[in-house]
């Protein structure tokens, strides 16, 4: 995705988070930490000056709450999460990721929001989802469904505070040669 085309898939998802809350009363947004937080303030930019309102935001570090913390190794990076300045408890919380793979990330999320309070909803908003789920959680809002072919290639979403531009690629992850050759 171009730079062109991920604004347009974020004005299009700002829309529909309003249409699903039926306006901006009570929403919150959450990024997911890394870029999922960019992502989020993407939207919430499109939000705020298409409904000439300020929203509520946060985000959430999902380090502690994730079911590979062997894989990571024995120090994960943690960093904060930010719960909003009015809380989340009986509000309509989306929850903003990059890319929707597995579903593990959105259910760690889960796990730590229900840690803060109880939502009187939440839903998950993806920039791309590339499907491969492991988990049965699937985002209510996609910017971009995507088709990799095979477990070897990632969706990368790229943002201009981290790596200097807007925009999605898919990369090819190089392969490993097997024991023995």
């Amino acid at each position: 995705m171009s730079e062109a085309d991920v604004r347009r898939a974020v004005a299009r998802m700002a829309r529909e988070i309003v249409e699903r809350n039926g306006g901006t009363e009570r929403l919150v947004l959450m990024g997911i930490h890394r870029r999922g937080v960019h992502v989020s303030e993407l939207l919430q930019k499109e939000i705020e000056q298409a409904e000439g309102v300020t929203l509520d935001s946060g985000s959430l570090d999902i380090s502690l709450y994730r079911d590979d913390l062997e894989v990571i190794g024995p120090r994960p990076v943690i960093g904060g999460s930010e719960l909003p300045p009015s809380g989340i408890e009986g509000k309509c919380v989306v929850i903003v990721d990059d890319v929707a793979y597995t579903g593990r990330t959105a259910r760690a999320a889960l796990n730590e929001l229900n840690d803060w309070g109880r939502p009187k909803r939440i839903l998950l908003c993806v920039l791309v989802d590339r499907g491969g789920r492991e988990l049965p959680i699937h985002p209510d809002i996609v910017g971009r469904r995507v088709q990799v072919q095979h477990a070897r290639q990632r969706v990368e979403v790229l943002v201009p505070e981290l790596d200097g531009r807007l925009g999605v690629e898919i990369l090819q992850a190089p392969e490993v040669p097997e024991e023995g050759e």
